[in-house]
C-alpha cells in the first residue's frame, strides 16, 4: 500500500475553517486523496449523551412565542443583527438536556459566545455570535428543525 505524503498546510487551512464557521468536521477530496479534520468541543460531547431526551426536557412554554410569530421571523430577514441557520438540522437551546439555555432574551453577548446548537447527521454544531450586542428575540425552538437562512434570533 503506498502512503501518500500528509499536506500539513491544507490541514492547518481546514481546521482555521472549523473554527471560523463553528462547525465541527469538513473534508475535501482531490482524486484519490481526501483530507477530512474534525473537532469535537466537550460542550458538543455532552449534548450527544442524549438528544432524543432534549426536547422532552425542555419547558413547555419556550415553543409558545416561535408559535405565536411566525410572520415576524420573516421581517427580520434583513436585520443587521440577525443570526440565521447556516445549516438544516434540528435546534437545541442549551447544551444537554435539563441545563440552562445557552443565552437568553435581554442577555448580552460577545463575539464567538455559543449561542445554540444545531444537530446535524447526528454532529451538533456550535452557532457563534457574529457580533457583541444582547439577544432581543429568539425565534428557534429546542428540538424543532430549521432550515438553511431561516433566522434563528437577532443580537442588537
Amino acid at each position: 500500500m503506498t502512503r501518500l505524503p500528509v499536506d500539513a498546510d491544507a490541514i492547518r487551512a481546514l481546521a482555521d475553517i472549523l473554527v471560523e464557521t463553528g462547525l465541527t468536521e469538513i473534508e475535501i477530496a482531490e482524486g484519490d486523496s481526501r483530507i477530512r479534520v474534525a473537532r469535537a468541543p466537550s460542550v458538543i460531547q455532552a449534548a450527544v449523551a442524549g438528544p432524543a431526551m432534549h426536547a422532552a426536557a425542555v419547558p413547555a412554554p419556550a415553543p409558545a412565542p416561535a408559535a405565536a410569530e411566525p410572520a415576524a421571523v420573516t421581517d427580520f430577514t434583513q436585520h443587521p443583527g440577525a443570526v440565521k441557520s447556516p445549516m438544516v438540522g434540528v435546534v437545541y437551546l442549551s447544551p444537554e438536556p435539563g441545563a440552562s439555555p445557552f443565552v437568553l432574551p435581554g442577555q448580552p453577548v460577545a463575539a464567538g459566545q455559543t449561542l445554540l446548537l444545531i444537530e446535524a447527521m447526528k454532529t451538533f454544531n456550535q452557532i457563534k455570535a457574529p457580533r457583541a450586542g444582547t439577544v432581543t428575540r429568539i425565534f428557534a425552538s429546542a428540538g424543532v428543525p430549521v432550515e438553511y437562512g431561516e433566522v434563528l434570533m437577532v443580537i442588537e
